[in-house]
């Protein structure tokens, strides 16, 4: 019986994450089908003419057309109709607020993929003596950081993720000296956080511990930092 509860584990664990990402993907397909699909003409719609219905081809139909209006936006013409929707648009009191915010939200995203969450590292709180992992969101001076108080103008933007949920959090604006980074992925990281720190190797998380106690005492901590190939 325990032979067969090892196994019966053992096949869970395997299963379970393929068959939650098949589920997930077939979910995405079938929504984006169930918008696109209805506007698609019958004589171009396979499910139209076949005995059964083709999944997916909405979110094909949905990637052509997006890659066109790209294509389009990207001459002349494209721009000036583009301008043109976006004045229209800055005459609606409530709409342009919610379009400025989402386009602004895209464009950084879409443009700084490179410059975003590239640092892990760790800050004191929400008390002194406990620590929070933070993924470190910009190191620019800006607006904020410039209106902090003098002693306080090497300031840095740390995004605070929730668990288990890292997509909701806090975003701070701390001194870069109360800032410890550390050497783990922001994948591994991730996986930390949602995981509430039960993924976490025993050996890593000493060296947590110890990265903590370091920074307490201020002492240097670059000997006890961690390396992606000890968190494998």
């Amino acid at each position: 019986m325990t032979r067969i509860r090892n196994y019966f584990l053992t096949g869970f664990i395997v299963t379970a994450p393929l068959a939650i990402t098949a589920y997930l993907a077939w979910s995405f397909i079938g929504w984006v089908d169930s918008w696109v699909k209805p506007y698609i003409p019958a004589r171009y719609n396979p499910d139209s003419y076949l005995p059964f219905a083709v999944p997916g081809f909405g979110l094909i139909v949905a990637i052509i057309l997006i890659t066109l209006v790209g294509f389009l936006t990207a001459n002349f013409i494209g721009r000036t109709i583009v301008h043109f929707g976006e004045s229209l648009l800055d005459r609606m009191p409530l709409v342009r607020s919610i379009y400025r915010g989402l386009k602004q939200i895209f464009e950084t995203i879409l443009s700084n993929q490179a410059d975003m969450f590239q640092k892990v590292a760790l800050i004191e709180y929400p008390r002194r003596g406990a620590w929070s992992i933070v993924f470190v969101s910009s190191e620019k001076t800006n607006q904020v950081t410039k209106k902090l108080d003098p002693k306080q103008k090497d300031s840095i933007a740390v995004f605070l993720p929730s668990t288990p949920n890292p997509t909701t959090g806090f975003l701070m604006y701390v001194p870069r000296e109360d800032v410890i980074e550390l050497s783990l992925s922001v994948e591994e990281a991730a996986k930390l956080v949602i995981s509430a720190g039960l993924v976490t190797p025993e050996e890593n998380q000493a060296r947590l511990d110890k990265l903590t106690t370091s920074a307490r005492r201020k002492k240097p901590v670059a000997d006890e930092t961690i390396t992606p190939k000890d968190a494998a």
